[in-house]
């Protein structure tokens, strides 16, 4: 069953200082009832927060851009970190054809009985940006890391603080080992772009 927005605030909003157990149910922090499509300022944003059957998390202002300057090779089993610049702001700047790490602004904790899948969002693929993500398991926590590829032979632009992707979340039974129970290596990821682990 995919969750609509009625029970995606009853799954995830719950404010940290709660008493009742997190395992039980999850948590997006900080949470969003409705999409904001205009900031304090009055400007418009790619939208974030609760939609019908999603939530659209927004980016964090902490990136890793691919760079060649040291002319590495990319080996998922052996990352060499001087594969990135690191890039702090408001908006972060992907050369053509590259492609940038980033992470959500929300922490987020999955239930045991829900899977999350991350989609892009529109405007952004209209750009020819695209947004992957694996999926958020059951029982994981964190900071979602983002991987932005540009497709194009421009630059183009991420902006930090709106809208980058939609979560879409999946109700099923509780599997018999959780994320969390299994230790994945992705657990607990801090808000800041976390490399490849083997």
């Amino acid at each position: 069953m995919i969750l609509n927005d009625k029970q995606i605030e009853t799954y995830f909003n719950n404010d940290p200082g709660t008493a009742e157990r997190i395992s039980d149910r999850g948590r997006i922090y900080p949470f969003l009832a409705e999409q904001e499509r205009v900031n304090g300022a009055g400007e418009k944003i790619l939208s974030r927060g609760c939609s019908s059957f999603g939530y659209d998390i927004s980016c964090a202002d902490s990136f890793r851009v691919f760079t060649n300057i040291n002319s590495t090779i990319v080996d998922p089993k052996n990352f060499n970190n001087k594969n990135f610049v690191e890039v702090k702001g408001d908006i972060c700047i992907i050369p053509p054809n590259s492609f940038a790490l980033a992470v959500s602004k929300e922490y987020v904790h999955m239930p045991d009985d829900v899977l999350g899948i991350c989609v892009g969002k529109s405007t952004y693929a209209r750009c020819g940006i695209v947004v992957n993500v694996t999926p958020i398991e059951p029982g994981w926590k964190g900071h979602i890391t983002l991987e932005f590829s540009n497709t194009t032979n421009l630059p183009a632009i991420i902006y930090a603080n709106e809208g980058c992707a939609q979560l879409v979340f999946f109700k099923g039974e509780v599997p018999a080992v959780t994320y969390n129970k299994r230790f994945g290596k992705y657990m607990d990821q801090p808000p800041i772009p976390v490399s490849p682990k083997v």
